[in-house]
């Protein structure tokens, strides 16, 4: 199954050089490219010092061929062809005993003697058979229609090219001609961002060869506004809409990545996909990743691929709010074990700007007693900063809020706690309809749940409690039985008992509710309670496919914040 995702955000290069200045067109050093009789198959070929040479099969096995295939934008290999077996090439061979892992995103980056430091001949020459991604099936696809009346016509017309005036050119990474399109630039001067003239006659672009079907089928939307996107077709449709400045599609197609995001457990689909947001500038789709990794904090930190994440993604995740996790403590000691597991990479500058993220005021004090401690290299190195943390975090946990009032920069997070479930959140599983003259439990509803929670954390309000009701609703009945009118279901209330006038003038609760699919274990969901309740989102109301529709439970956080 993880073939799919790794299919959707493979790093896909592709230009148009007739609308970028030639500084942007990247090197071709290192480039790859397969010579046979089809896309996907060939001899190994890559570029180096100005001209083109062979890989010999010394050394040549399955992770030499992903890294090849990857590179040319398929999912992965199939196969290795050794001993010539797609014919000898000329020229140098530029590499032999290659050595790789199977990780890298270059052939170039594996290790090998050095470049044309070789004793093969071309009889020995390498070749792969690389995986094309069509035996992977799905039945998530859509149609994409901003037609708005526009006439199919249109359509037959690119189809069938008559009185066409406008070449394109699609080549592949080695940048050798491999078809033409032939188009009507009356038609595509309607797009500015192609950036066609009266003058204009042609327009070169370059695609992996991944991504070569997908061409016309793009340049065929610019006559319809008309077009269907499945698994195997979106990434390299955004892709393309990106480059073309077709924004509206790519918005589309990144719909059906967003859909994408809770499917896959192991994170991989969302850090990919994270990167390949950053790669292509779709701010919506870092957003959207960005927010299901902060809702699913907890569940990544544990993840394998925690010590993965890129010093990028850390520093914007960090700066975030609706990160759910047990404590503030607890998000440093994952931070320092990341730290800790990056070494080297990690320069001592960027590791401080990550711990400059978090949130000291809001760790609890006999945690932050604890710390002043320890003799981790990374306290050592960075001393001041933990002591700094440490002294302000004991002021804000001592001093009456009246007296830090003036101090405080308005325009800060340290003050804003994330959303912490540990002591502050209760849950309730059971969705299950409640029949009070019928259900075994005579007049006990397992999703009313009552618990009480400190005021704040700080350590001021530690005598200082309050009671909260945590209630969920699933019929009018229920709703009526409790004085609430409800329009939709199922639905949440969540209410505080005592005298919270007492508190209005210096702290609110911004409560938050969490959806939390049973099956998977994973939040998809979170939002805020407006007068005590929240209306649970259904699949139209929430815009994305609901992957548990009717197998959730809730869990709700008390949120205490300063004002």
């Amino acid at each position: 199954m993880y073939l799919v995702w790794a299919l959707l955000f493979l790093p896909v290069s592709a230009q148009r050089w007739t609308l970028f200045d030639e500084q942007s067109k990247p090197k071709r050093e290192g480039r790859v490219r397969l010579v046979g009789d089809l896309p996907s198959s060939g001899r190994v070929e890559i570029y180096h010092d100005g001209q083109w040479g062979t890989v010999c099969d010394d050394g040549w096995d399955l992770a030499e061929a992903q890294v090849v295939c990857r590179q040319m934008g398929f999912p992965g290999a199939i196969s290795v062809t050794p001993g010539g077996q797609y014919g000898e090439g000329s020229g140098p061979i530029w590499l032999d005993d290659m050595n790789c892992s199977g990780s890298e995103s270059l052939l170039s980056e594996c290790c090998f003697k050095g470049w044309g430091v070789t004793d093969c001949s071309h009889k020995e020459d390498a070749g792969v058979t690389c995986d094309t991604g069509t035996n992977i099936t799905s039945d998530l696809q859509f149609s994409v229609d901003n037609s708005l009346g526009l006439s199919e016509d249109l359509g037959l017309l690119f189809d069938s090219g008559y009185g066409c005036d406008f070449s394109i050119n699609v080549r592949d990474l080695s940048e050798e001609a491999e078809f033409t399109i032939c188009a009507h630039s009356m038609i595509l001067m309607i797009y500015p961002e192609l950036n066609i003239t009266n003058e204009s006659r042609n327009l070169t672009v370059d695609v992996s060869q991944a991504c070569h079907r997908h061409v016309p089928t793009l340049f065929r939307y610019l006559y319809t506004r008309e077009i269907d996107v499945s698994i195997t077709s979106a990434q390299c449709l955004h892709q393309l809409s990106f480059i073309f400045g077709v924004k509206a599609l790519m918005e589309d197609v990144g719909r059906l990545f967003t859909s994408l995001i809770p499917e896959d457990n192991t994170f991989r689909t969302q850090l990919s996909m994270y990167e390949y947001g950053v790669r292509t500038g779709d701010l919506v789709l870092q957003e959207n990743v960005l927010q299901y990794l902060s809702w699913n904090c907890e569940f990544l930190i544990s993840s394998p691929l925690w010590s993965t994440i890129s010093f990028h993604m850390m520093d914007v995740l960090l700066q975030r709010s609706d990160l759910i996790v047990k404590d503030e403590a607890f998000l440093l000691e994952a931070l320092e074990r990341w730290i800790q597991d990056k070494g080297d990479e990690i320069s001592s500058e960027q590791q401080a700007s990550l711990l400059n993220h978090i949130r000291f005021l809001l760790i609890p004090v006999d945690k932050l007693y604890e710390m002043q401690f320890s003799s981790s290299v990374l306290h050592q190195n960075h001393e001041k900063l933990y002591l700094t943390g440490l002294l302000r975090g004991f002021q804000f946990n001592a001093l009456p809020f009246s007296k830090i009032r003036n101090k405080m920069d308005n325009m800060s997070n340290d003050y804003l706690p994330r959303i912490y479930t540990d002591e502050w959140s209760v849950f309730i599983n059971d969705t299950t309809t409640y029949y009070p003259y019928y259900h075994y439990n005579y007049g006990q509803n397992n999703r009313i749940q009552t618990f009480s929670t400190h005021v704040h954390p700080s350590t001021l309000y530690k005598d200082q409690m309050v009671q909260w009701q945590a209630q969920v609703f699933l019929s009018a009945q229920e709703c009526s039985n409790y004085g609430v009118s409800c329009e939709s279901f199922p639905v949440a209330r969540f209410l505080a008992y005592g005298n919270q006038n007492y508190y209005a003038n210096t702290i609110r609760f911004s409560n938050r509710l969490i959806l939390t699919c049973k099956n998977q274990n994973n939040v998809f969901h979170v939002q805020d309670f407006k007068n005590d309740m929240a209306v649970i989102p259904n699949n139209s109301s929430m815009g994305l496919p609901n992957p548990c529709p009717d197998d959730y439970s809730f869990r709700f956080v008390v949120r205490p914040e300063y004002i």
